[in-house]
């Protein structure tokens, strides 16, 4: 799963979001984020069910030739068992690195809940609850689900309705299934700053207080 932020956005990429977010703050002083991570979790269970799945089927039709043609029965207990371990191993670490395939033993509910987790840690670990104004607001993109959060601080939930920044995450996973992120995303901090606009008015003193641009890997 290494590279998959990495691979997101090319170098042209990042410097398109990142002037999207200077020229955004230039009318706010909200201080917009846009945060690029691999993936929210782990998600071993998945591993584990995915060898399962693929090891069983193919063990049992394995140890039914096999058995046969080496004289030992066709449902052999013992040469099951040391196929089905062997195609297991095999199957868990396919699943394991290929994402197609491992994302097809994760349940929507428990992406959903891990990239939910894993942008509120960001929020804190990047430290967006410590701006002046408390006015700091996350864009958390995670590649392998698909997934987009945004969090605001409460300087700003106490005057933007949360509900207008789902459209601003709907935006950007439009984009992304159209393989146009980079604009999507654009549009997005464009949109987000125009909202901030309205509330946040920009200062003579105003100062970027946080980086315009975090891609993390695993």
């Amino acid at each position: 799963m290494a590279g998959l932020a990495e691979k997101f956005l090319n170098d042209q990429d990042r410097a398109k979001i990142e002037n999207a977010v200077k020229e955004a703050e230039r009318h706010t002083s909200g201080e917009i984020v846009p945060m690029i991570v691999s993936r929210s979790y782990h998600y071993p269970l998945s591993d584990v069910m995915g060898g399962f799945v693929f090891a069983l089927p193919a063990a049992l039709m394995l140890t039914y030739f096999l058995g046969g043609w080496l004289w030992i029965g066709h449902y052999n207990m013992w040469l099951f068992l040391g196929i089905i371990i062997l195609l297991f191993i095999l199957f868990y670490n396919t699943v394991r690195h290929t994402y197609h395939l491992k994302r097809f033993f994760i349940s929507d509910k428990e992406i959903e809940e891990e990239v939910e987790e894993a942008a509120i840690l960001s929020f804190f670990r990047e430290g967006l609850y410590r701006t002046e104004e408390e006015t700091g607001i996350l864009i958390f993109i995670s590649v392998f689900e698909r997934r987009v959060k945004v969090l605001a601080d409460r300087g700003i939930n106490a005057k933007v309705r949360e509900g207008e920044w789902d459209d601003i995450a709907r935006m950007i996973t439009d984009g992304i299934k159209n393989r146009n992120q980079t604009e999507a995303i654009c549009n997005a901090i464009t949109e987000a700053g125009r909202k901030l606009k309205e509330h946040f008015a920009v200062g003579d003193d105003d100062k970027n207080e946080l980086k315009n641009l975090i891609i993390k890997e695993d």
